[in-house]
Order: structure tokens, then C-alpha cells, then sequence
């Protein structure tokens, strides 16, 4: 920013607190003493306490507590040191400071306010917002009636986290219920959507057992604190849930760009026990012409449940096999479970290089910790010393060679058999060595929350040194706040249950709240067998999530999807097709999260904020970006008749392409559609003012489809689209190797205008003409670019226009005449 740029935002902020005088003397705040003004922030002591208030951001502040005096270590295992170090130039107050976004109040007795620029209030401290206890602490803030809570990763307990309380611990949490908690991870970051200035989002940086309550014990209460550990959280304001999402990726990190396989149908099971098997199962998907990209081995596939191992008997020979399946257009992925087995003098490699480099964590007597797990027993690399992670990440170097293209980090809570608390005892010793943080020993009462997230960083980072040039694709079970930048995560070991359908469905949104915008649930259920009902309805909705995978357990009955018959398979084969053919608009939105963090599946109201309130129950409906609102029965196992709350604006019916909804009559919020259920039926609608990409099916992205590449344009207010393409694997888009391309349409009193802007990027991509097909059109029209007419096709049952144009990345113009 230039000088004078910045004096002129100084001007404008000193302007806009002598006019905002009045409202500040409002606030009811008095100054506090001892405080002390930054450029950046503001701090303030009461007694041996001492308070600091920093703005990162003119939209995010920090705010750090030290107990006595001095403020805890400046180091994050989720919030980079450069993201920490930056921060913007703030007017003082006469309590506190203001930015270009934020008013911040500090009272005599340490309690925050932050107000909206124009007053209205974000979040305020509760009257005792401060109590420490030992080493613990508790943070108290007002919770206003109308604020909903969502976040927290895949926490059980239903969308809405209000009325409810949490617990921060990684736990192995096997056949987990609908109100199971602690599960697999700890992301402490909650979004408040509903209250008078909007929404905002939360992020307690502390890795202890940290625990929240949204008005559980108190109405209108939210508190939260830790046993142990910093006082040091975030708070991000909007006013839009969208906005405070973005924020916090950039925060803590954005998901990077998947591969295009990664998207693709994937087919499990605990365990595939041979090659031929493998080679079965997926000689019989293509068979059935089921589309899928990837198979995956769990832990049967290594000799002895060893990591990095292989069972010669069952898979002579892995490469061959890898080889062989990507013949057929399917890549593998591997479990690499964290834990080595013990196995000293045995010639196991993972172990012996380990203990030479001292890579293992310790007992508070110095010798190594072990514990029983798959392999039996077991030690445990201590991930949070730099130099373990990249001895970690070069033993994937065989699994690479032999071609696997991902790798699976489960059990990583880290899980430990016959043990009383199910992990590693508390004072357990790790190794700090690490970023920003200070070099020291730490117990694994610190560490535990973060240490999955650390086994996904070392796999990752080591995938991306041996093959720079390749995506890296890594699956892991636990995770902590910014483990979504080393890997995709699924929600662990569920039941093959109705309620565990629903209960996957608002565990996939607040994992995308929660900046892990590729997760998925075990499609059918891990535990248990599903009915072929269940299994069908599941596929179903599954096809709109983000990863879309087959998984079930030993001793379970098979859950592949040709097993109940030929009527089931169909149905399911139809929806996974769907999502090939919709392709293009799934990895167009996993450009849109690596760039702007906005979760590829969403709750309604994070686009369309008026459903916050819908009367509808909403409870098992989300829109898979912008575009597509999916509204499953949200009794899924009922057949009983439901209510559909479709924001106003119009929507057309996916399956029909024809218009159910027009822009909401007197500026009401919504449009109510009913619904009954049936089987072979997903609703599914499309906004007006959508262009939606997609493509011609294939059995594999691998695979080039054959054909144009087809727009299907519905006409309606802030008409848009993007065609995003790049070779779907490799690091070649960070230089340039990528199409990004945006496409306008506007309804005139002449005619249709659609109009393609110049592409971004050096990318070709596999389509050579593009097929047009124009909704909503009950009579025929005429149709030019540059000028020069082009045939069409009307037809009026189904009130569309179609055409096919040869395709340009550069700009391009088509008029519809006769459209009103």
C-alpha cells in the first residue's frame, strides 16, 4: 500500500470515529486502565493479567490473554507465522481501536465488544468473561436468541451446534452414534450465523482437551476454554457465513487443488485380500459399466498389517497390478497406517531407520512408547519434530514406484488398543521441533489433537518431494484446525443406519465450514449391512458430495453396488453417471475452494441466507456449489410427504430441465414445493441464472469423452458460469497450464445475450465444440454470433433451444432473439 494511500485510509477511519462518537459513548464501556495502543492493536493489564487485542486483517483480530503478565508462546501448528506476523493500522478509541471493518471495546474489567462498523453487534464477552482455574480457563461471551452455531468439523448432534456442548479429543471412535462425542478430530472453530451483525467465526488456538457449550448450560451463554495450554483465539467477522469462511482459510490455509481423479466414484472394503480379488472387483465395475476411478487396499494388503509392507502371497506383485487397473482407467490407493510395528532385529526397515534416527515418541523415562495396534506392538513416529516428518515421507518412495497414486492415513488420533484412555498415556513425551515453535519437549496431553493432523503434513510433504510435479491425494480420519492443507477426510467408521445417512449429510457441511471441503462418509455405512433401500437412497445423495466412496467392514455383508439385484443397480448406476456427466462443474468448484476457500457442499443458507430461518425442516438439504440444491427427504427412511424451501429466484428441476419455481411472488423469501418420496428419485434443482457445465459420460476421468462439451443455460437474475480445465493431476496449473473461463447471460426486452469472456490460462482442453441448450424456452428463436445465424433445434416439450458452436477460449458473443 502506498504512503498515500495510507494516509488517506487514516483520514477516512478518523472521519468515520468522529462521526461514530455518539454510538461509541453508547456502547456503555467506560476506558480501561493501564491500556496501552499499538499501530496494530491494542493492550490492556488488569491486575497481573494482560490483555491483547490485534487485527490481522481489518475483518480478523487475534486476542491473546497472558495469566501473568506475559503473553504465551507466538506459535501455531494451525495458523502460519506469516498469516500471524501481518496486521493493519487501526484509530484508537478512547477504549479500544477501530479498522476500516471493526469497532473493538475493551471494559475496565478485560470484557471485549466488537461491533460492526456502523454499531451493530458482532460478539461480546459475557459479564464474567474471564475465569482461570490452575493451569485451565474458561472464556465467556453472550449468546443472542437468534444465532444458530455450526462448525466444528464432523462432531455428531445434528447441523445446528446451539443447545448443545463439545469436547475437543481425537478419539477411535468405531460404530460412533448420532450423539457421540469426542470423534475423530478437533477443529476448535465454530461460525455464529443469525445474530444482529451478522455472522462471524471463532477459532481457539489450543490443542489441549478444549470444550465448548453453545447454551447448553446456560440459555443464552456460549463459553469455552481448555485445561491447559494458550489463551490465544481468532475472531472473523463477515456479515455473510460465506465470508467468514473464506477468512478462515486464509487463516488457516486453503485445500489445495485435487486431482480430477479424486472426484470420481471409489470402490473399498476392509479388506480386498488378494490381487485377484482386487482384479475382480474391478473387472466387474467396468463390466457393469459402473464409472470409477479408484479401488482402495486397507490394511490386508502389507504383510502382517506392517506399514510399508507387502503381503507377497496375496499380491505377488503390486505393480503389475496398479498397471492392470490402469488399463482400465483406475488408479489404487494404500493405507499407511502411522504405527511401525516393534520390531527390532527383524529386517523391518520402517523400524530400524526410525530407532537409529530416533524418530519415535518416548515414555517420560526416555525409552520408547508401545502400544498395541493392528501390527501388533508398536511405536509411534513423533510427528512433530520437522526431521521425523521427512524420514516418514520417504518411505512412501516403494509404495510410489509400484504406482500407488494415494495414500490413506487412518488410526491416527492416534488410536492404541488395551489402553485404558484408548491413545497414548497423557505424559507420553514428544519432540518440538518444529516452525515457529520454540524447541522443547511436550506430553501428548498437548499434542494429541494435533498429532493426526502432523502424520497427514509428513505423508503429504512427502508425497510432494518424490514426485514434485504430481498432486499429492491423502485420506486421513483425525485432523486439527488447518489440516485440510495435506489432506481430504472422511467421517470414520459409521453405521449402516437411516439416521447415519442424515447424520453424514450435516457432518459433510460443518467439515466444509470447517475449511475440510473434500471429505465424504462411508457410502452404506462401515458397521453393520445396509437394507438395499438404505444402500440405493445413499448412492444417491452421495453422488453430491465431495468424496464419493464405497467402504464397509470385515464380517459386514458386501455393500459393492451390482449386489441386490438389477432394479437397485440402475437406480445407483444412474447417479454415479450423473456425477460424470456434471464433472466439469464439481472440479470447477474445487478451483473456486483452492482460490477463495468456499466449501464445495454447503448449507442453503450460505448462498441463499434467508433459509437460516426457512420454515422447511432443512435438515438433510445442501447445494453442491452455488448452482445445485439437493433436497433428499429429510426423514430419509419415511415415505411420507415433505415440504421443499426453494429460495426465491426461480429453479428449474435438474432431472427435467424444466422451471418448477419463478422469482418469488410479492418479494417473498421463498417458494414451498411438496415432495413425495420415492426410491428412484433425488430431488435435485438448478438455480435460474446458472450456466452449468457438463460433460459427455465416461467410465473414468482418465478417460477423454467423446463429443462436446454441453452448456446448459438457465435463464434468471445474475446469470453466470465458469468452465475451469487443466491436465487433472499434475502442478503444471500453478504455471500457467489451466483454462479458466467465465460466461454471462442477460434476458433483455430484445433477445438472450450470452457472452464468453476471454479465458485465463494456456490450457487446451478436451472439448472442441460446445452444445448449448437454453431452458425455460416455450417457442422457437433465432440465434447469431458475429452476426451470422446458426441452426437450432426447438424443443417444446421440453421448452428448450439447442445449438452447437465451435469452441473458442477467446471472447464470443450469442444472441437469442425473442426471448422475454
Amino acid at each position: 500500500m502506498s504512503v498515500s494511500s495510507l494516509c488517506l485510509r487514516s483520514l477516512l477511519l478518523g472521519t468515520a470515529m468522529v462521526m461514530a462518537a455518539p454510538a461509541l459513548a453508547q456502547a456503555g464501556q467506560a476506558a480501561p486502565t493501564g491500556l496501552a495502543a499499538r499501530p496494530d492493536s491494542i493492550e490492556v493489564r488488569q491486575g497481573r493479567m494482560l490483555l491483547s487485542v490485534k487485527a490481522l486483517t481489518d475483518s480478523i483480530l487475534r486476542v491473546r490473554i497472558g495469566r501473568d503478565g506475559t503473553l504465551p508462546e507466538d506459535a501455531s501448528w494451525a495458523v502460519s507465522k506469516d498469516f500471524r506476523a501481518q496486521s493493519v493500522a487501526v484509530q484508537r478509541t478512547a477504549d479500544g481501536f477501530a479498522t476500516a471493518a471493526l469497532r473493538v471495546h475493551v471494559g475496565p474489567d478485560l470484557r471485549l465488544r466488537i461491533e460492526d462498523k456502523d454499531g451493530k453487534l458482532i460478539t461480546a464477552d459475557d459479564a464474567a468473561p474471564i475465569k482461570l482455574d490452575g493451569k485451565g480457563f474458561t472464556l465467556r461471551k453472550t449468546l443472542a436468541r437468534a444465532e444458530h452455531i455450526f462448525g466444528l468439523g464432523d462432531k455428531t448432534g445434528g447441523l445446528d451446534r446451539r443447545g448443545k456442548s463439545f469436547v475437543d479429543w481425537n478419539t477411535d471412535a468405531y460404530a460412533f452414534t448420532g450423539s457421540t462425542d469426542p470423534i475423530y478430530k478437533s477443529i476448535p472453530f465454530f461460525v455464529s450465523a443469525g445474530g444482529a451483525g451478522g455472522s462471524y467465526g471463532v477459532l481457539l488456538d489450543n490443542t489441549w482437551r478444549a470444550w465448548f457449550d453453545f447454551g447448553h448450560r446456560e440459555d443464552e451463554v456460549t463459553a469455552f476454554g481448555a485445561p491447559d495450554g494458550p489463551i490465544d483465539y481468532y475472531v472473523i467477522a463477515g456479515p455473510s457465513t460465506a465470508e467468514v469462511v473464506r477468512r478462515y482459510t486464509d487463516l488457516t490455509g486453503k485445500a489445495p487443488l485435487a486431482p480430477l481423479w479424486s472426484l470420481g466414484y471409489q470402490q473399498s472394503r476392509y479388506s480386498y485380500m488378494s490381487a485377484d480379488e482386487t482384479r475382480a472387483i474391478a473387472d466387474r465395475l467396468r463390466k457393469d459399466a459402473i464409472p470409477t476411478d479408484v479401488v482402495w487396499l486397507d490394511i490386508d494388503f502389507q504383510d502382517r498389517n506392517r506399514p510399508f509392507t507387502i503381503n507377497r502371497t496375496a499380491f505377488p506383485d503390486l505393480k503389475g497390478l496398479t498397471s492392470d487397473l490402469g488399463k482400465q482407467g483406475i488408479r489404487l490407493v494404500t493405507i499407511a497406517d502411522l504405527h511401525v510395528a516393534a520390531a527390532p532385529g527383524e529386517g523391518y526397515a520402517p523400524y530400524d531407520s526410525g530407532a537409529a534416527g530416533n524418530h519415535f515418541v518416548h515414555n517420560p523415562d526416555g525409552s520408547n512408547f508401545v502400544g498395541k495396534v493392528w501390527p501388533g506392538p508398536s511405536v509411534f513416529p513423533d510427528f512433530t519434530d520437522a526431521a521425523t516428518r521427512s524420514w516418514w515421507g520417504k518411505l512412501h518412495a516403494s509404495l510410489l514406484d509400484d504406482g500407488v497414486a494415494g495414500i490413506w492415513n487412518d488410526m491416527n488420533e492416534p488410536s492404541v488398543f488395551e489402553s485404558p484412555n484408548l491413545t497414548m498415556p497423557l505424559d507420553t513425551v514428544h519432540k518440538v521441533a518444529s516452525d515457529d515453535f520454540a524447541p522443547r519437549s511436550a506430553s501428548h496431553a498437548e499434542i494429541h489433537n494435533v498429532y493426526g493432523m502432523q502424520n497427514t503434513r509428513a505423508t503429504y510433504d512427502g508425497l510432494r518431494a518424490l514426485k514434485p510435479d504430481e498432486r499429492a491425494f491423502v485420506m486421513t480420519r483425525a485432523s486439527y484446525a488447518g489440516g485440510q492443507r495435506y489432506s481430504a477426510t472422511w467421517t470414520g467408521d459409521n453405521s449402516a443406519t437411516w439416521d447415519h445417512l442424515k447424520l453424514s449429510v450435516q457432518q459433510l457441511i460443518n467439515l466444509g465450514l470447517s475449511g475440510f471441503s473434500y471429505a465424504g462418509a462411508d457410502v452404506g455405512g462401515f458397521t453393520g449391512g445396509p437394507s438395499p433401500d438404505l444402500l440405493t437412497r445413499w448412492y444417491e445423495i452421495a453422488a453430491f458430495t465431495p468424496v464419493f466412496r464405497n467402504h464397509s467392514a470385515k464380517d459386514t455383508p458386501r455393500v459393492e453396488p451390482w449386489l441386490d439385484g438389477p432394479e437397485h443397480l440402475a437406480i445407483r448406476r444412474r447417479f454415479v453417471e450423473e456425477r460424470y456427466r456434471l464433472m466439469p462443474y464439481l472440479y470447477g468448484l474445487g478451483d473456486v475452494n483452492a482460490r477463495t476457500g468456499d466449501p464445495i457442499m454447503r448449507p442453503v443458507f450460505y448462498d441463499y441466507p434467508q433459509a437460516l430461518t426457512a420454515h422447511c425442516d432443512q435438515s438433510m438439504a445442501f447445494t453442491l456449489g452455488k448452482a445445485l440444491l439437493i433436497a433428499p427427504p429429510p426423514k430419509p427412511e419415511s415415505p411420507q410427504q415433505y415440504d421443499i424451501c426453494l429460495p426465491s429466484g426461480g429453479w428449474y428441476d435438474l432431472w427435467t430441465g424444466m422451471p418448477v419455481t419463478k422469482a418469488a411472488a410479492g418479494g417473498a423469501a421463498f417458494d414451498t414445493i411438496k415432495e413425495t418420496p420415492k426410491l428412484d428419485r433425488l430431488p435435485v434443482y438448478v438455480r435460474a441464472g446458472t450456466i452449468l457445465p457438463r460433460q459427455p459420460l465416461v467410465q473414468s476421468t482418465s478417460e477423454t469423452p467423446s463429443g462436446p462439451l454441453t452448456l446448459d443455460v438457465y435463464p434468471g437474475p445474475d446469470c453466470t458460469g465458469t468452465l475451469y480445465a487443466d491436465d487433472g493431476h499434475s502442478m503444471a496449473f500453478e504455471r500457467g497450464a489451466y483454462l479458466r473461463q467465465s460466461i454471462r447471460c442477460e434476458v433483455s426486452d430484445t433477445g438472450l445475450r450470452i457472452a464468453f469472456a476471454k479465458g485465463e490460462g494456456t490450457y487446451r482442453p478436451w472439448w472442441r465444440d460446445v452444445a448449448v441448450t437454453v431452458h425455460g424456452m416455450s417457442a422457437k428463436a433465432s440465434i447469431s454470433v458475429r452476426g451470422k445465424i446458426v441452426a437450432a433445434r426447438h424443443d417444446g416439450a421440453a421448452q428448450t433451444l439447442g445449438f452447437t458452436l465451435p469452441y473458442t477460449p477467446g471472447t464470443s458473443e450469442i444472441v437469442i432473439g425473442g426471448v422475454k
